[in-house]
């Protein structure tokens, strides 16, 4: 598992390789990730956008920019964590993402980005 704390907003990833619906003999790897964003400041926040880099092994560069995550707009409360599953396609069995959040502090109603974590996407037959 991958953490990163920004501004008091602790990002954690784990990822999971999702063998089922990978083909690796027609270059499709799925990889899934669960993220836990914690809001370890006195502020509450409200997740607005995201924006993801994700890259593969084959050199493909992949940019993902839009509003909220996974369809949410989420506002998390200090001490509380918001947890969410989602996932990408590769098109090699080894990447990597990496990405920020845009969150709202809506006690002064400014804008702030969080880091999130480099995160590696590894099927597991190479780690043998």
């Amino acid at each position: 598992m991958e953490t990163l704390t920004t501004n008091g907003i602790k990002i954690s990833v784990e990822t999971f390789y999702q063998k089922n619906y990978s083909r690796p003999m027609e270059n499709k790897y799925i990889f899934a990730y669960r993220v836990s964003i914690e809001n370890r400041s006195n502020k509450v926040v409200q997740v607005l956008r995201r924006h993801w880099y994700i890259k593969d092994s084959s050199g493909v560069v992949r940019e993902v920019e839009g509003e909220g995550i996974v369809g949410k707009q989420p506002v998390i409360y200090p001490g509380e964590v918001h947890q969410y599953v989602s996932w990408s396609p590769l098109i090699s069995d080894i990447g990597k993402m990496y990405g920020t959040y845009l969150l709202l502090n809506k006690d002064a109603d400014k804008e702030f980005r969080v880091s999130i974590p480099h995160f590696s996407l590894i099927a597991p037959f190479k780690n043998n």
